[in-house]
């Protein structure tokens, strides 16, 4: 079973580390994603991870009891979109290598 977590927690040093470690404990890592958010006291974590319903359930409930966790929702009973992204960089010297790029990748205009 795939699950996604949205934490917010407190943006300093370390509750990276002991977030992951929590779930890495219990079960797989599919994903993992950390940002800061406008205010830069607080970071977003999305978590997506692989496990059984019991053992979600309990890292869940240990995650709340963390002094960095401010809240967390868990997408249980919600629909969410999945997307993958991948950021390529490739070397195009001229004009014929960027067509054919261009061609390749279904992409429609390059700016």
């Amino acid at each position: 079973m795939r699950r996604a977590v949205s934490v917010l927690v407190e943006n300093k040093s370390g509750v990276l580390a002991r977030i992951s470690a929590l779930f890495a404990a219990c079960y797989s890592i599919a994903s993992l994603s950390v940002s800061e958010m406008e205010d830069s006291v607080i970071s977003r974590m999305t978590i997506v991870v692989k496990g059984n319903e019991a053992i979600l359930e309990r890292a869940t409930k240990q995650l709340n009891k963390l002094v960095a966790v401010i809240k967390s929702n868990d997408f249980k009973d919600i629909g969410y979109i999945e997307k993958e992204l991948a950021l390529i960089k490739i070397n195009a010297l001229n004009k014929i290598s960027c067509d054919e790029i261009i061609r390749l990748t279904g992409v429609l205009e390059l700016k």
